[in-house]
């Protein structure tokens, strides 16, 4: 009881220290300028942080975090907004929101959209920090537990969640995710140190960037696919600005917000897991939680709201390995770290010894930037919304200026500019014969995971396979994984009786 008033009191130390009308100004800023910078594809949270920490020099550390607070939870939704109206998300971990997000601004429902994305990135973001404020040490300890079995294991569920995305392609999703492995696997080998599938191109040697395959397989392939026709119906001929629930989606919305937190904020404490995993798992989770799953990808509220409240929770699961044991969990908090060492902070074990106040004062400016998030972007949400009154032949031509100067700001070069555009050829090919872009994404981001993990399990136990039967945590995982699949399997199989004619069964 002591340890909970002691904790309590150094958060309300942190309040009265962040709650001062020149530090909400600056958490106001960091909020507008994080989301005006993730509305532009490829500018995530880590970019965004990276292109503005500049303007936190001069300023005092309590001003410089809570403005990092906003611009985090700022960019976050930024990349919500534009996933949302034009199916070009943000970063990589706004994907998952494109799915059922696009398809209601299609209908008309864009504003509500907007809503419960705000309203979810809040809730994430908002119990992954209250979470934080608590239970760091136990979390700590939970995240220590997990060897490379573990993670390998872990990756592969995630993996088998593409079977649950494609719902009736399952065998299709499986081959997109191959295609996703096989781009991932390009580049240097960083146990042999031998180049991989790069064809004597030196600038294949780093592999390709996942903020190029969100860009190219997202971005460009929808500009291409409007621009080949692919879309029978445009956005701007509904009415977009409505941003009122009703209680049955107050309801869906509801407990999708729940799952999706939690699913977040557990991905995001494990170090190296970050939003894309956890939104993609959320979204699976979700789908197979629905007592209507065929409605996911065509408009579902659920399945914005799910992955959302994911992406902020695990924003703020990942602060828990950064500030306790000073391992970046992503690359917003690996640019964070980055931040913290300007100030002379060390993130670790003793930090909330030797900082502590400025520890409880970046916390309490976590809580803060959540609720600015909303209440700035909600009273824009119609705005937002009417971009899509924006004429197709500008908005999509906007699309690909900002996509390509996004690819082009990575590291200043034409070739990751070239990459994209392949990539977004690529994903516009798979588009039109039936395959599904989310899969190829996943196994791009999950690839190199994959292997660094099984190589290092497979070293640990000097080549027995057994250790991933073995290790408690990582059979649970993949027997889950295998239920997965067998469940995907069967359901593609029935879809497929269903459909045949009388008389008739399709073989698969």
């Amino acid at each position: 009881m002591n340890g909970l008033s002691t904790t309590l009191g150094q958060l309300g130390s942190g309040f009265l220290s962040a709650l001062t009308p020149e530090h909400l100004g600056f958490g106001i800023l960091g909020v507008i300028l994080g989301t005006a910078t993730g509305v532009l594809p490829g500018l995530g949270p880590a970019v965004a942080i990276a292109l503005l920490l500049p303007m936190t020099f001069g300023l005092d550390p309590v001003s410089s975090f809570i403005m990092f607070g906003g611009i985090y939870y700022g960019a976050m939704y930024g990349g919500a907004i534009t996933s949302i109206l034009v199916n070009t998300p943000g970063d990589s971990a706004a994907v998952v929101t494109t799915f059922d997000g696009f398809p209601m601004a299609q209908r008309g429902e864009g504003g509500k959209a907007l809503t419960v994305a705000a309203l979810g990135s809040c809730i994430g973001g908002t119990f992954a920090t209250l979470m934080l404020t608590l239970t760091a040490p136990l979390l700590i300890m939970f995240a220590l537990n997990f060897g490379p079995a573990d993670y390998f294991s872990l990756m592969i569920l995630a993996l088998t969640m593409v079977a649950a995305i494609a719902g009736e392609s399952a065998l299709k999703a499986a081959f997109a995710a191959c295609v996703g492995l096989a781009l991932s696997m390009i580049g240097i080998d960083l146990q042999t140190g031998e180049a991989r599938w790069t064809f004597g191109i030196p600038h294949l040697y780093n592999g390709i960037d996942v903020v190029l395959g969100g860009i190219g397989l997202f971005a460009i392939s929808e500009v291409l696919w409007v621009a080949a026709g692919g879309q029978a119906k445009g956005v701007n001929e509904y009415r977009t600005n409505n941003i009122f629930l009703s209680a049955t989606e107050w309801a869906a919305s509801g407990l999708a917000w729940v799952r999706g937190t939690l699913i977040g904020f557990v991905a995001g404490v494990l170090p190296g897991s970050g939003g894309t995993l956890a939104t993609f798992l959320a979204y699976g989770v979700e789908k197979r939680f629905s007592k209507h799953p065929e409605k996911f990808g065509k408009g579902a509220i659920e399945g914005v709201a799910a992955p959302e409240a994911a992406n902020n929770a695990a924003a703020g699961g990942s602060m828990v390995p950064l500030l306790a044991l000073g391992i970046p969990g992503s690359a917003t908090t690996a640019v964070m770290l980055a931040a913290f060492q300007l100030y002379g902070l060390q993130p670790g074990p003793l930090l909330f010894q030797n900082n502590a106040d400025l520890v409880w004062t970046l916390i309490a400016s976590l809580y803060i930037a959540n609720i600015l998030l909303v209440v700035l972007n909600l009273p824009l949400v119609g705005v937002w919304a009417r971009l899509l009154k924006v004429p197709y032949s500008i908005l999509y031509s906007a699309v690909l200026v900002f996509s390509t100067l996004g690819a082009y700001s990575l590291q200043g070069s034409l070739a990751d500019v070239g990459i994209a555009w392949g990539l977004g050829v690529l994903a516009f090919v798979m588009r039109r014969f039936g395959f599904p872009i989310a899969p190829v994404l996943l196994a791009l981001v999950l690839g190199p995971l994959i292997e660094q993990e099984f190589r290092r399990a497979m070293s640990i136990s000097s080549g027995d396979i057994a250790i991933f039967f073995t290790r408690p945590i990582s059979a649970t995982l993949l027997a889950v994984s295998l239920i997965s699949v067998a469940g995907s399997l069967a359901s593609s199989l029935k879809s497929r009786k269903r459909a045949a004619p009388v008389g008739e069964v399709k073989q698969i």
